[in-house]
C-alpha cells in the first residue's frame, strides 16, 4: 500500500506503507496521510516501533503442564 507523505523539504511524494516507520525515524518526513487526515510528526501521536511489544506488568499467564 503507498502512503501520501509530506518531506521536510516540504515536497511530497508516496512511499511504500512499510518504509515509513524507517523514514520517520531518520527525520526525514514531516507529515503522512492517513484516512482520518494529515499526521505531523512530533505533534500527532503515533505507534512507535516497540510499542506494544513489551509488557512491563507482573506475569499473568498460568502455566500448566500436562
Amino acid at each position: 500500500m503507498l502512503v501520501q507523505v509530506n518531506w521536510t523539504n516540504n515536497t511530497y511524494d508516496y512511499v511504500k506503507d512499510f518504509m515509513l516507520d524507517s523514514l520517520i525515524e531518520a527525520g526525514v518526513v514531516a507529515r503522512f496521510l492517513r484516512s482520518s487526515g494529515w499526521v505531523t510528526i512530533g505533534v500527532d501521536p503515533i505507534r512507535s516501533k516497540s510499542s506494544g511489544r513489551d509488557y512491563g506488568g507482573d506475569e499473568r499467564r498460568t502455566f500448566y503442564a500436562d
